[in-house]
């Protein structure tokens, strides 16, 4: 199994130049109040596709050989890893085919497309979208690139987190969610090189706590696809690439309630005036529910994405609270 370092975040970042945004840092001087630390938020709901997955799919199709581009790639995605593999295979100049859930939001199924990528749906329920693009990938002899279990893939998340510390300078912690642990274990390399006295958390929807016990059990948990809100990580297992690296450099993994999403969508947007995705909320979830166990302290988050139906935003800000 290829080993990663920050050397290849370094590499990924040198490949994003130019493709990807530099994604600003924003503060909230009310986060501030109600966490007693100065917070920085990486606002990666506004890269280009509206998450971070553009970084590593751009970093990993970037690296295709000539035989590779010509028969495209192929990847599953319940959608803003879809998205990312999409446009970078657009400006790649590459076909792409995406392996995407029948009840994936409507807005990225039609991003996805409107990016040039053909789809192929599956049920997230009775089928295995992993075997689907296997199956896709020897019969049209595509290559598959999975959404967070590749090495270029992680290294291109880590951009994200390179980004953040290269402004910040070293943080006391930072809170980053969690799925199938592409953006973690990526952010972990960077985090380790320039900030290495730096707490690293992972965030889980509480349903989905398959990265907890992996982490704390020593070896990888499978689950079943977890009920909640956060979409973007209803993944059933940590990754044979993600895992080592988290295990190893990872501070702990925490979980928070869809309803604790629900509440940081809510301030994300009447207070900072952002649409993030529930998925995207999981880091800021977890440090207001530490309270002011980061009093005085300099804390980052990675808010992941912004990608969300307006239905469904609508009907999220509405809940009671």
């Amino acid at each position: 199994m290829q080993s990663s370092s920050y050397h290849d975040v370094i590499n990924a970042a040198e490949r994003l130049e130019g493709f990807a945004n530099r994604t600003p840092v924003y503060t909230s001087r009310t986060l501030d109040a109600e966490t007693g630390a100065q917070v920085f938020i990486k606002c990666e709901n506004l890269q280009r596709t509206g998450s971070f997955k553009f970084r590593g799919a751009f970093n990993a199709l970037s690296r295709f050989d000539e035989a590779q581009r010509k028969a495209g790639v192929v990847a599953f995605s319940s959608g803003n890893h879809a998205q990312g593999i999409a446009l970078a295979a657009r400006l790649l100049q590459m076909p792409a085919t995406i392996v995407m859930p029948t009840d994936a939001p409507a807005a990225k199924v039609a991003a996805t497309r409107e990016y040039g990528a053909r789809v192929v749906f599956y049920d997230r329920i009775t089928e295995d979208r992993e075997q689907i693009g296997r199956t896709l990938a020897e019969q049209h002899g595509m290559t598959l690139i999975p959404s967070y279990d590749h090495p270029d893939v992680l290294a291109g998340q880590g951009t994200a987190a390179k980004e953040l510390l290269e402004f910040t300078g070293p943080l006391d912690a930072l809170f980053v969610g969690l799925g199938g642990g592409g953006m973690l274990s990526g952010t972990a390399l960077a985090t380790r090189a320039l900030s290495p006295d730096c707490l690293l958390y992972g965030v889980e929807p509480e349903a989905g706590n398959d990265g907890q016990r992996s982490f704390r059990s020593g070896s990888i948990v499978h689950i079943d696809t977890p009920a909640t809100i956060a979409d973007g990580a209803q993944t059933q297992h940590l990754g044979h690439h993600t895992f080592p690296i988290i295990r190893e450099s990872v501070t702990d993994i925490l979980t928070v309630s869809d309803a604790e999403l629900v509440a940081s969508m809510k301030f994300l947007m009447q207070r900072m005036k952002m649409v993030v995705e529930p998925t995207g909320c999981l880091g800021l979830a977890a440090l207001r529910n530490l309270k002011h166990q980061f009093r005085g302290q300099r804390v980052g988050i990675i808010v992941t994405g912004g990608n969300v139906d307006l239905q469904t935003y609508a009907t999220l800000l509405s809940t009671p609270q």
